[in-house]
């Protein structure tokens, strides 16, 4: 079987799509034996970030005019040339989506569509306007005509079905790897605050809808009320730009008087990502709207508890007891710190190996791989669906 992997990019510029595209790909080749072939669009990360597919060689192809849009004349010709027996395509609303839609028309072969949290209700907000033309012009053509749909949790597959969509959806999560030793030297970002000072980390897009403005107006209200222990932790803010963010997330910071109690690291990758998070006590995500972010797996399995809404979609952590709810207000946020904040170091320690063992039981690359191998295989094949598809 050979599996074609759509993406937008295949660089750091997708964000959390680039980890976990990037491995189930090399998990399905390493470790499940398929023939893989990735084909995205060229962006400015594109040259440094290949080597981190490997033995996976991914083509690139230029875009055309607007990257928001992605157009490349290139990529119906390579779709056709890579003969695959099957198209997984990740992301809506750009011209690929079109493309694989033509691609499945002449071919006459299946293709999968992954919407990575797209069809959620607060990212059809979001730019709501070029959605619905996209919409009207292929996307829906695109995601009607899919063998499946992959949904990363139960309440993404809810979101297909009010979209009005009746395709099959496989129900299969994000995964992670499991570090075993952690880089021995601290970021030097670590001086910047004191190395005695506890670590809240948030890291991610820094986009609005992830809540960080009411993440920093609850920590004013905190340090405001002379919250006991406060003084012990750093809020650390860790993530690259989108649309100018960033600088407003610092001019609310210095408006708020928290110049000594946050910093802002800037985006961090590989090997610093992976010191930052093992200088880090806590992980938080106060999200307005999420797929499944691959953060919070990454913050458990370093062994971090973590602050997550229920918009993050991942009720097994509030289960296993690794992680405490919040939403994504003001009050909401400062009240879950301060529940964090007021727990020992053991009991901390204690919420974080618990999900740890969450992501060996359930988000572990090789489980993740198999499930969406068996989709794949069905798809080709027919017969019975597996147990993660739902028909209805």
């Amino acid at each position: 079987m050979k599996c074609l992997v759509l993406v937008a990019s295949t660089s750091r510029k997708a964000g959390g799509l680039f980890e976990c595209v990037r491995r189930l790909c090399q998990v399905l080749k390493l470790e499940q034996g398929l023939e893989v072939e990735i084909l995205g669009l060229e962006d400015e990360n594109t040259s440094q970030d290949l080597g981190a597919w490997y033995p996976l060689r991914p083509r690139v192809v230029a875009v055309w005019g607007p990257r928001l849009f992605g157009y490349s004349p290139q990529l119906r010709r390579r779709l056709q040339e890579a003969r695959a027996d099957i198209l997984h395509a990740h992301g809506l609303w750009m011209y690929p989506s079109l493309a694989s839609l033509q691609w499945a028309r002449q071919s006459r072969r299946p293709y999968i569509v992954s919407p990575q949290g797209m069809l959620d209700p607060w990212a059809l907000r979001n730019s709501g306007w070029k959605k619905r033309i996209a919409a009207w012009l292929f996307e829906n053509a695109h995601l009607q005509g899919a063998a499946c749909l992959h949904a990363l949790c139960r309440s993404e597959a809810l979101s297909i079905r009010r979209y009005g969509l009746g395709n099959p959806i496989c129900v299969i999560p994000n995964g992670v790897d499991l570090p075993q030793n952690g880089p021995t030297d601290p970021p030097p970002w670590r001086d910047r605050r004191g190395r005695d000072r506890k670590v809240m980390l948030y890291l991610g897009r820094l986009h609005p809808k992830k809540g960080l403005v009411n993440l920093l107006r609850a920590w004013a209200s905190l340090h405001r009320g002379g919250l006991e222990g406060l003084a012990e932790w750093s809020l650390v803010v860790a993530g690259w730009d989108q649309g100018g963010h960033e600088s407003a997330l610092k001019t609310l910071a210095a408006k708020l008087n928290l110049q000594d109690h946050v910093v802002f690291i800037g985006p961090q990758f590989n090997e610093a990502k992976a010191a930052t998070f093992c200088q880090a006590d806590a992980f938080i995500l106060p999200s307005f709207s999420e797929g499944l972010p691959v953060a919070i797996l990454e913050a458990w399995a370093y062994g971090l508890p973590v602050l997550m809404t229920p918009q993050c979609n991942l009720p097994e952590g509030f289960e296993a007891g690794a992680a405490i709810a919040i939403d994504p207000e003001v009050e909401s946020i400062a009240h879950g710190l301060e529940e964090l904040f007021s727990m020992s170091d053991s009991e901390r320690k204690g919420m974080g190996a618990r999900g740890r063992a969450l992501v060996q039981e359930k988000f572990y690359w090789p489980k993740i791989a198999a499930e969406m191998k068996a989709v794949y295989e069905w798809i080709l094949g027919g017969g019975s669906p597996p147990s993660c598809v739902m028909t209805e």
